[in-house]
């Protein structure tokens, strides 16, 4: 269906020669059929009226419905506008303040550096120049809620100095709609919904999964699985939404792309006043233009991240949009500011370059220019990739060690592997294959590859294979496994053992006794004699059990704890003068003080 407002209208589209966008539906149909996209929608604004909207291709392979101009897609990171636009307003109001620390909103937020933690502002929560690596796998899947994933970013170690470089941080962006969150007094989603979708009639949008159950004009994630487009399921990501989450039509985002053309006015009224609006299409890090972001920036000679939005040069003009990619969609709005035009592409399969690109084929109709076959250099890069991805994948089997045995027995495997910022890695044997489970994304077999290195074959087979390659320590025993591309785990210490070493009389046991505080930390440890024994409680933990190693070490025993955990108390005048937590690695070593009274 094709929807033509103020600037096109039905008879001007029978006449090539008075239409703008002549010959665009022709190529629109060719290139998805080129890049095998299931299903497209496209919407162009101009002069802040809507003047295409439509769909193209099918909502899932192997089924009858059509894409149209209300299908719902995953937007994935164009998401980040939002966050950027939700600050904005924050900033408007004087709640927020772009160069403040991001500690003032985000008490107890840090960083693997303490400089970057105090220095970090909310201005560089949404430009990328962070200097930490992706670390995706803390939210892709796993069951961390957003608080969790903040909490334990402060150990993803930085891979360039702060504010050195670009690079794609999507938890900073969870930071900063904590941000817009904690200083609006309503959660990202709600204040997304209350402050954008509805002022603009945004009515099909929405900022989860959740919110799709029962609507039928949804379109079905695809992705290239073996060389072969197969459907895929939508992945819930609300543990990462201000980066990413948000699900609309190209209608509703035709509607986002008039504001923002207006510099954050709606009908006349300035939802973002223009200062602040500005403030999002400077240019912050400066982006090299090579590889990937050469590809989908024809003709560009420079690129940068501004907050919330890409920023390069096309045929003399300042061009700005975001792209986004989730599991099965891509989509890109982009924008010719100074030529009032815009353009939202939505599409149902991963990774799909037409969704970057073509924009620009759009915005050579605008600008009188030669129509450049965008799609076709698109495919050419494409093509690239894939040859040195299966030439990648051919080298790593030359370099495969036949006739290679693992070291240990497959049992001796299996165990529990842990990770500070990931958490939790299962490996088990079963049926004598290794299982590997991480999270609810992760799940798969690993077959043997060569000495103690295996490859996993993941039931969601959108992901692909990984090698896991186990380090045996001096004792013939794993220490860890690292997973190619993902996270290094370490195991887990077994259970510890419940046998006392020494005895200590009962008469002994109240000077163990009593209320302890972490310096610098927020919570109380208290150790109290029950029924004739020590027991050691934490708040929201099991109360464990307290074995003496010798009259001044004690090991914590029962409930699901490791081995590796000892009160190692010191006295002074027969009272405690303070107590050590030792706890296995990479857990830190806490002392411990007598809390008065």
């Amino acid at each position: 269906m094709l929807i033509a407002v103020s600037a096109v209208t039905s008879a001007q589209r029978s006449k090539p020669a008075g239409n703008p966008l002549a010959g665009l539906d022709a190529y629109i149909e060719k290139a998805i059929q080129d890049h095998q996209v299931p299903g497209l929608a496209i919407a162009v604004v101009r002069n802040d009226s809507l003047v295409l909207a439509r769909g193209f291709g099918v909502r899932k392979l192997g089924s009858p419905e059509r894409v149209d101009e209300s299908t719902l897609f995953a937007i994935g990171s164009a998401s980040k506008s939002f966050t950027a636009a939700s600050v904005a307003m924050l900033v408007d109001e004087g709640k927020v303040k772009w160069d403040d620390p991001a500690t003032k909103y985000l008490p107890g937020f840090q960083l693997y550096d303490p400089y970057a933690t105090r220095e970090l502002t909310v201005r560089d929560l949404l430009s990328h120049r962070s200097g930490l690596s992706r670390g995706d796998l803390m939210w892709y899947g796993s069951a961390f809620s957003r608080q969790d994933i903040l909490d334990r970013v402060r150990y993803l170690k930085p891979t360039w100095s702060f504010r050195s470089m670009f690079g794609y941080q999507n938890i900073m962006y969870l930071a900063a709609g904590e941000v817009a969150a904690r200083t609006s007094g309503m959660s990202w989603d709600d204040f997304i919904q209350r402050r954008i979708f509805q002022p603009l009639g945004m009515t099909a949008s929405n900022t989860s999964v959740r919110a799709l159950a029962g609507q039928a004009n949804v379109a079905q994630p695809h992705s290239k699985i073996d060389d072969t487009v197969r459907t895929v399921s939508w992945r819930n990501i609300d543990n990462i939404a201000p980066a990413g989450s948000i699900n609309s039509n190209v209608v509703d985002m035709a509607k986002y792309v008039r504001f923002q053309l207006n510099a954050g006015k709606w009908n006349g009224k300035a939802l973002i006043t223009g200062g602040n609006h500005a403030e999002m299409w400077k240019p912050h890090t400066v982006i090299p233009m090579e590889g990937f972001w050469k590809a989908v920036a024809p003709g560009a000679h420079l690129s940068a991240y501004g907050l919330g939005w890409f920023l390069q040069d096309y045929r003399g003009r300042l061009v700005v949009q975001h792209g986004g990619n989730i599991d099965g969609m891509s989509a890109n709005v982009a924008m010719l500011p100074e030529e009032k035009t815009g353009v939202v592409v939505l599409t149902n399969l991963n990774g799909a370059i037409i969704a970057g690109v073509l924009a620009y084929r759009v915005f050579d109709h605008y600008l009188g220019a030669p129509l450049g076959d965008h799609s076709g250099d698109a495919l050419k890069f494409i093509a690239a990739a894939e040859k040195q991805g299966k030439e990648t994948l051919a080298n790593l089997e030359k370099a495969r060690k036949q006739g290679t045995k693992p070291s240990l027995a497959l049992s001796d495997y299996a165990g529990t592997y842990s990770d500070s910022m990931y958490g939790e890695l299962k490996v088990s044997n079963e049926r004598d294959a290794l299982q590997v489970k991480y999270g609810a994304a992760f799940d798969g077999t690993a077959e043997h590859w060569h000495y103690d290195t295996f490859r996993a074959t993941w039931k969601d087979r959108g992901l692909g294979k990984s090698m896991l390659s186990f380090t045996v320590d001096a004792s013939g025993k794993p220490s860890k496994i690292d997973i190619e591309g993902l996270a290094e785990f370490k195991r887990v210490p077994d259970k510890a053992d419940t046998t006392a070493k020494v005895t200590l009389a009962a008469s002994d046991l109240p000077k163990f006794a009593g209320k302890f505080k972490p310096k610098d930390l927020p919570v109380e440890f208290e150790v109290q004699v029950v029924g004739g024994q020590l027991k050691f409680s934490v708040p929201g933990q099991p109360v464990y059990t307290l074995v003496a190693e010798s009259p001044t070490r004690l090991k914590l025993t029962g409930g699901e704890v490791p081995a590796g955990f000892f009160l190692d108390y010191e006295f002074e005048g027969g009272k405690v003068k303070q107590v050590t937590l030792t706890q296995p690695a990479p857990q830190p070593t806490l002392i411990l003080l007598p809390v008065a009274g």
